[in-house]
């Protein structure tokens, strides 16, 4: 973290990092540079500033990368043109024709997919594994073992896992531990501090927050993972365009407020589901009952907007809950300010049907906006009943 802000709290350096006024104009807010290159003076003499070519780097990029970089307390950050590109570039650094990964055994389902049916083809094998069984982990761990990739919470279980434990097994076995922080955030959560090697965020959910930019981002303190990242990013083309950085940089202004306010209204969500006669069961790392609530209570600051929970009367039932909702919006993704239902089984999680991933059919995925807490909580008890 270089930025003259590291001393600062997460509030400020969210406004602050990597976005002082602009020198030329004294605009208090970071502008758009909309160009795809760079003036030169002279065969490879380049201005102020080093820019060349707006795929290598932009200076909104930029800015978007230094606040990126200082949120999770790393020294560099990375920014992509999804979550997804972030994910594949980490893996194909990370992995080479026959070695072994471990991921959660309720992963999203685009990892998933990326992992078994793209690098599959590669020679690269995985094994699901439940990640808060750190004993399973350990287990799963073979000679070949490159990467241990981390949810917590997992998508969309709500699964946790101990960051400071599993770092442990991964650098005992010369392994990289890779945790998506996209559910947490920054603001509740800081993976590099308990000891992972990257961390990993689709901006198109919390950070951006408004659900109107798809990118995605990495964050490493290691100075020779950062350089091959950035190679293969720029190699590849996988970045973000100068208006996206724009608004995930505008997105995190807010993240802190935002985060609060998730939480509030979850926990607000979660009390009246758990004691609703047609719910089955609730997953929230914020109950005391949930297994992995004294982790989550130990390395998060808050539990987060994301709530999942099953019905009874099966996939039907949960299918017709997301039906009735009225101020949630029957739709993929998650993390913007407004509310959002989705049914796993048949939308981001269709992937997982028939592998050991698939999530239950009678599953209900919430992601908690920011309205008001009262009107949620009608909404979803109209919907049960």
């Amino acid at each position: 973290m270089t930025d003259s802000t590291a001393r600062h709290g997460f509030e400020t350096r969210a406004i602050h990092a990597g976005q002082e006024p602009d020198p030329h104009t004294g605009s208090v807010i970071v502008p758009i540079y909309q160009t795809s290159t760079f003036a030169q003076d002279g065969v490879g003499g380049l201005r102020a500033g080093g820019y060349e070519y707006s795929r290598t780097a932009n200076p909104t990029r930029s800015a978007l990368e230094e606040c990126l970089a200082s949120l999770e307390g790393g020294r560099h950050a990375l920014a992509f043109a999804s979550g997804m590109a972030a994910s594949d570039i980490t893996l194909r650094t990370l992995v080479r024709p026959g070695d072994h990964v471990i991921i959660p055994d309720d992963a999203y389902g685009g990892t998933f997919r990326l992992v078994d049916k793209v690098l599959s083809q590669w020679g690269v094998e995985h094994t699901p594994v439940h990640l808060s069984d750190v004993d399973a982990v350990r287990a799963a761990v073979r000679p070949q073992t490159k990467a241990i990739w981390v949810e917590t919470p997992t998508n969309p279980l709500l699964g946790i896992a101990d960051i400071a434990a599993l770092a442990g097994i991964a650098h005992d076995a010369e392994a990289r531990l890779v945790v998506d922080n996209t559910f947490a955030t920054p603001y509740l959560q800081s993976p590099l501090g308990l000891g992972a090697d990257v961390v990993l965020h689709s901006t198109t959910k919390y950070l951006g927050g408004h659900s109107d930019v798809v990118g995605g981002a990495l964050i490493t303190s290691d100075d020779e993972l950062h350089e091959k990242f950035a190679f293969l990013r720029n190699a590849a083309g996988s970045v973000p365009g100068p208006f996206d950085s724009w608004l995930t940089l505008r997105g995190l202004k807010t993240l802190a407020v935002r985060m609060d306010r998730h939480s509030d209204n979850a926990e607000r969500v979660v009390e009246a589901l758990v004691s609703h006669p047609k719910v089955t069961r609730v997953y929230y790392p914020g109950l005391v009952e949930h297994g992995g609530h004294e982790v989550a209570a130990k390395q998060m600051r808050r539990f987060g907007g994301m709530v999942s929970f099953t019905v009874a009367g099966g996939e039907q039932a949960a299918l017709d809950v997301c039906a009735r909702t009225k101020l949630f919006t029957l739709a993929e993704s998650l993390g913007g300010i407004e509310s959002l239902i989705e049914h796993p089984g048949k939308m981001t999680h269709a992937s997982t049907a028939g592998s050991a991933l698939q999530v239950p059919d009678d599953l209900v995925r919430l992601s908690v906006g920011i309205e008001s807490a009262d009107d949620l909580v009608e909404d979803l008890l109209v919907a049960l009943a």
